[in-house]
């Protein structure tokens, strides 16, 4: 590390890409410095050599390549780069788009020193503001398309007026209308049949702490059966970035504010301010008899240099979501969001919010009822009360989930061999997404030089990116037809004293970020082991390892070759009940943090081995005590490891703690009307062990004391001993 001064420093996200055409990221420690920026593996000490470095002088660049989807994570970056030796660049990002602003804030400002010392000397500077076909009123920050060097460029540079580096990129694409801008400026535009004014508003009603505000102007171009444009205006305590990032957000975290959201989905990741998603709306008008509603529209997003973020939809048809079974497809003309700040108040910051819809629902409710669009319309427009009270009712600031990697639409289609293939092709990447995750973001590798690749030629590559993942690491099945428990396993949502597979997705587990913040989280994904069996037990005294019992799942897989983790769940009283879990894989991966679970002694298992539990459906009085906190077995109660020919067993005796039992008390008496989720992992700590993965998880559905059955326990040989 050099003796320069440090103008700002710490770990940020590596983003580059890899010559076979694979991105990837990795945490590194960046410093920049008055003359130099530069990248380490760790926090520098003295003398240390770092990977990578760039000069920093008038000529440099920021350039704001937007929001990019890498294995499961979704990251801010930013380019620089030296105009003269454009092709030398570090691509750096952040997992929030605070973090990446004060970066790009601060390297702006060191160019900006040495910009002005040249100008100070007398020297000519050559300002680089690359100039675009869209001319808004306000500097948007959009790009992710690689400047284009032309003479007319090299003739603006000419001239020595000192400018931000902000690189403007094409702007939104033609089909949609920014109705953000004022009037004079989309007149401007010339855009077929969408030149008229948005100024006339008048306003309709105030509802939920919100302004409603409806156009008054006619347009004869779209059929009767569209809306008017209608827009919400409300005030949320909160920043821009915090606000903007819900908005993104397309997860169960939607949910909380959004009172017209089932579900959502990328289709397609056009660029880093484009996309194009599938939304499912939950409506509550007379849903017994209307048909539910979804959309597939691109949504655009850019940041104003005065901090404001705008976020603008239109439908669009696209070959991977086409009609859904079930759904009406609706139609937006034209909608989105603009976010903009407001002068702090108290010490909490806070910003406007208009939320703009011009829908059209279709189907034979909207040219019937006149009251089915307007009453649907207002609830999306409400989403704005709902940011305010999610905001209002948070007393410290959390990043939300970041937008979650998901799969295209192609499944729900009319399938075609072509729409099939992307289909596999995208399940299966979304699965192993977070298996990759691990190997993609090794901290010691020194695969660190990005290969310039045009945005364009990247994305035509990717399906054989794809491809080449998928064979380099193939699904190994089982045979799940061979094991058996004696409770029945039922895929039913209402079915009753069953068991199925709960998503991993329902689970928080520790990120590779965690290590650097403590606090990051994401999905638990793809679990590492199948569950193949749930055994339901009773007996007069304490049942300990059951996985000698012959004919059980744990026995049948050692016979086949296959590992198996088996957890009995020990519950006591006058009558001592078990719940058993079998999970199974083909092999231990050498090396891993499982196998070193299982090879490793009790006190390396007791202070690895999780628990994470969940009540999605139950009284108030258990979901508060059962709680989702993530549990250390080894610590919290006694827990026996037994290992045997291909399999380890986990005996937990939840009454070895005064704790536990109190709350087994709780759920004991009232089993019968709860749905427990539990998944089973083992902790991370070190970079090279995150992020976390989970061994699998269950869900337990209204569980019925008298369907537990006696085993038939041969004399355990180690008991006997």
């Amino acid at each position: 590390m050099s003796n320069s001064k440090v103008v700002y420093d710490g770990w940020m996200v590596r983003y580059g890409r890899r010559k076979i055409g694979r991105s990837f990221i990795h945490m590194r420690y960046f410093v920049l410095e008055s003359r130099l920026l530069a990248y380490y593996k760790r926090k520098p000490q003295d003398n240390v050599v770092p990977i990578k470095t760039l000069v920093i002088d008038g000529n440099c660049r920021v350039e704001d390549r937007g929001l990019k989807t890498q294995h499961g994570h979704m990251v801010y970056v930013l380019s620089i780069y030296n105009k003269k030796e454009k092709y030398h660049r570090i691509t750096m990002a952040a997992f929030n788009i605070q973090e990446a602003l004060i970066w790009k804030e601060k390297i702006e400002s060191v160019i900006d020193q040495h910009q002005e010392s040249l100008v100070a000397n007398g020297n000519k500077y050559h300002s680089f503001e690359y100039k675009s076909g869209m001319d808004s009123g306000r500097n948007a920050s959009s790009s992710d398309q690689e400047s284009q060097y032309s003479a007319a460029e090299d003739e603006e540079d000419s001239r020595p007026s000192l400018m931000r580096r902000t690189t403007i990129g094409n702007g939104p694409p033609e089909s949609i209308l920014d109705w953000t801008q004022e009037s004079s400026t989309l007149a401007s535009q010339n855009t077929n049949n969408q030149a008229f004014s948005r100024k006339h508003w008048r306003l309709l009603q105030c509802q939920n702490g919100l302004r409603i505000f409806e156009e008054l102007l006619e347009v004869d171009f779209l059929p009767k059966s569209c809306s008017r444009a209608m827009k919400a205006v409300g005030v949320v305590e909160a920043s821009c970035e915090e606000i903007f990032e819900l908005v993104m957000s397309m997860d169960g975290t939607r949910s909380e504010w959004d009172c017209s959201f089932q579900d959502g989905s990328l289709v397609e990741e056009v660029d880093g301010h484009t996309a194009i998603l599938y939304h499912r709306l939950q409506l509550d008008w007379f849903p017994t008899f209307v048909w539910p509603r979804d959309l597939c529209y691109v949504r655009y997003w850019r940041r104003n240099d005065d901090g404001s973020y705008v976020v603008l939809f239109c439908s669009r048809e696209h070959e991977n979501c086409g009609p859904q079974p079930g759904y009406v497809r609706g139609h937006i003309e034209s909608g989105g969001f603009n976010i903009s700040p407001l002068k702090p108040r108290n010490g909490r910051p806070r910003s406007q919010v208009q939320h703009l819809m011009q829908i059209d629902l279709k189907g034979w409710g909207v040219g019937y009822i006149s009251s089915f669009q307007q009453h649907c319309l207002l609830q999306l427009l409400n989403s704005v009360a709902g940011l305010r009270e999610y905001f209002a009712q948070t007393d410290e600031r959390i990043v939300p989930p970041r937008i979650p990697v998901m799969v295209n639409m192609a499944s729900c289609s009319v399938p075609t061999k072509k729409t099939q293939k992307i289909h596999l092709t995208s399940v299966h990447n979304r699965s192993q997404s977070l298996d990759n995750a691990a190997k993609m973001m090794d901290e010691y590798s020194d695969e660190d030089e990005d290969l310039q690749i045009p945005d364009e030629e990247a994305y035509r590559i990717e399906p054989e990116t794809k491809r080449i993942a998928i064979e380099e690491e193939p699904v190994v099945q089982i045979d799940l037809s061979c094991f058996s428990g004696n409770l029945r396993r039922d895929d039913n949502e209402n079915a009753r004293d069953c068991w199925r597979i709960s998503d991993g997705n329902n689970f928080r587990v520790r990120s590779k970020r965690y290590c650097y913040d403590k606090k990051s989280k994401m999905p638990g994904g793809k679990h590492l082991m199948d569950l193949v069996a749930v055994d339901w037990f009773k007996d007069t005294k304490r049942m300990d390892h059951v996985a000698r019992r012959p004919g059980c799942a744990a026995q049948v897989a050692s016979q086949k070759g296959h590992f198996c983790m088996v957890f009995n769940l020990q519950v006591p009283g006058s009558t001592n009940y078990s719940m058993v879990f079998y999970f199974v894989t083909k092999e231990l991966a050498p090396g891993s943090l499982l196998q070193r679970f299982v090879d490793g002694d009790d006190e390396f298992r007791n202070s690895r081995m999780k628990l994470i539990p969940s009540v999605p459906k139950g009284s108030w009085i258990v979901r508060q005590s059962v709680g989702s906190t993530p549990c250390l077995l080894g610590k919290a109660v006694d827990c026996n490891y037994i290992r045997g020919t291909n399999y380890l067993e986990v005996d937990v005796d939840i009454g070895s703690s005064t704790v536990a039992n109190g709350v087994l008390g709780l759920v004991v008496g009232v089993i019968t009307s709860l749905v427990v989720d539990m998944a089973f992992l083992v902790q991370a700590n070190t970079t090279d062990e995150l992020p976390e993965r989970l061994i699998g998880a269950v869900r337990v559905s209204h569980l019925e004391l008298s369907s537990a059955i006696v085993p038939e326990l041969e004399t355990d040989p180690e008991s006997s001993q």
